[in-house]
């Protein structure tokens, strides 16, 4: 079959089921599938919502016609079995962050405007996961029509803890061999073949630091680690307020002459933090200013500015970057007041190959001995970089700009992707930066969470025949 007739075949195939697909991105985008470990119990191990999702999503992917599997509530797969068990694979995932706060529309509902989609996950990760299950839907019925099957087993991986700790696939490569090459539909197109490092930690106070004379009762803010919080508030003295709040901030009152101050930001990714204003900075710097805090909470409050002054890293001089992966990121993600009074923040970089998690504990250890705190690390994760030169990645790459009429590269990003778990692998789409969507179309992990038809559906069918094509590389 011509190039040309392949294309035909998959737009007439696009056309045929694109409802269908819509639709079952809308069961799952209705599942709530934020982990909550808390909740686990054998068999579901993320949670019973996050299961409830996996289940979903081999459930569309059996009567799609592929061999499902659920692996003890871990994680899944679904297979097209092929003439060698060697496996062309996707990887995406059913779990979400949380919905937050400031949707217009109803974030666990698929709500379509004017050619978008929008809802938590149509774009993370639930939309570009059910593409993977209708790509490999197509040759389904290309296995069935010709009786031939393909040359390679073609496998979909089902993720269910991408938006945490991704110990899924921990636990997948712990009992099954990696694929031959695999990519994900988690990211931007062209492609991308590297990912920034990535470190977690979290600073608290040594000591409880809020009791009843306190003026600042309690500090809270963010959902997530590795989102900029677009919300954060405080619980302070009425008397003790100014008499003005600064942009951005505003008060209601609360109940035993205290007062809820509530301070608005920009949301966002915490590896893209342009564009983005984080809500803890501006509410802390505002309570430094006005000395809207205890002396034992002031140097908590000053660790937390100094987080938040900048996204790179410059405050704590942990700032760097290099050729391949551009800058450092820095996002405080989310604080609270802990039950017995103390306070945490979380902190999520993004960092180059310049530097490692070695020299940036040393350095968050240093501001945490200075404002009498304590710090605790957490993942840390080595950059992850593919030769853009690898055949697989030149087909993927070569197939994306004979759609779009371009000649794009391959990128790296501060994001993290399951790619970066796999000895042979990349993101590939489903989102393409060269759209520019309108402005009540918000991004991943953010309200209004949304993506264009158009996007999704032209990414359908550069997943299959690039599938189509890799199926006729030699993959060792």
């Amino acid at each position: 079959m011509s190039d040309e007739q392949l294309r035909k075949q998959v737009d007439a195939y696009v056309d045929e089921v694109w409802e269908d697909v819509v639709e079952d991105i809308r069961a799952l985008v209705q599942i709530d599938s934020v982990e909550d470990t808390a909740a686990a119990e054998p068999g579901k191990p993320w949670g019973p919502k996050s299961y409830e999702a996996l289940a979903k999503g081999l459930e569309i992917a059996d009567r799609l016609g592929l061999d499902a599997h659920d692996c003890e509530g871990y994680i899944g797969y679904a297979d097209l079995p092929g003439e060698s068990e060697t496996q062309i694979a996707t990887i995406a995932h059913t779990d979400i962050v949380p919905t937050g706060i400031g949707w217009t529309v109803p974030a666990l509902d698929v709500t379509r405007r004017d050619g978008y989609l929008l809802g938590r996950g149509v774009l993370d990760d639930k939309g570009p996961f059910v593409l993977s299950l209708y790509a490999a839907h197509y040759f389904v019925r290309e296995v069935e029509r010709s009786g031939r099957r393909l040359p390679y087993t073609l496998r979909c991986i089902v993720g269910n803890a991408e938006e945490t700790t991704m110990a899924d696939v921990d636990w997948y490569l712990d009992h099954f061999e990696a694929p031959a090459f695999l990519f994900t539909p988690d990211a931007d197109f062209p492609l991308i073949c590297g990912e920034k490092g990535i470190f977690h930690g979290r600073y608290r106070t040594a000591s409880p630091v809020t009791d009843a004379s306190s003026p600042l009762v309690e500090l809270d803010g963010g959902t997530v680690p590795n989102a900029i919080p677009g919300l954060a508030g405080a619980l302070v003295s009425a008397d003790v307020l100014p008499e003005e709040l600064a942009a951005g901030l505003e008060a209601e009152a609360a109940v035993d002459g205290k007062v809820r101050i509530s301070s608005h930001g920009i949301g966002g990714h915490a590896a893209f933090p342009e564009g983005t204003d984080n809500a803890i900075g501006k509410l802390v710097r505002f309570l430094l200013a006005e000395n809207v805090c205890g002396a034992s909470q002031r140097a908590f409050l000053e660790l937390v500015e100094t987080l938040t002054r900048t996204s790179d890293g410059s405050a704590l001089g942990i700032d760097c970057s290099d050729e391949v992966f551009g800058a450092l990121t820095l996002n405080a993600g989310v604080v609270r007041t802990l039950e017995d009074g103390s306070m945490s923040i979380t902190v999520d970089v993004r960092y180059p190959q310049s530097t490692n998690a070695e020299r940036l504990i040393a350095a968050f250890q240093a501001l945490a001995e200075k404002c009498s705190c304590v710090f605790e690390a957490g993942i840390a994760k080595e950059p992850f970089y593919m030769d853009p030169s690898l055949p697989a990645i030149q087909t993927l790459l070569a197939t994306y700009n004979e759609y779009m009429g371009t000649d794009k590269e391959a990128f790296v990003i501060g994001g993290g992707t399951y790619a970066r778990h796999f000895p042979r692998a990349c993101a590939f789409g489903p989102h393409d930066p060269s759209v520019v969507d309108p402005e009540w179309v918000g991004i991943e992990h953010g309200p209004d969470e949304g993506v264009s038809e158009e996007v999704l559906r032209r990414a359908l069918k550069i997943y299959i025949v690039s599938i189509g094509r890799l199926m006729e590389l030699e993959l060792a």
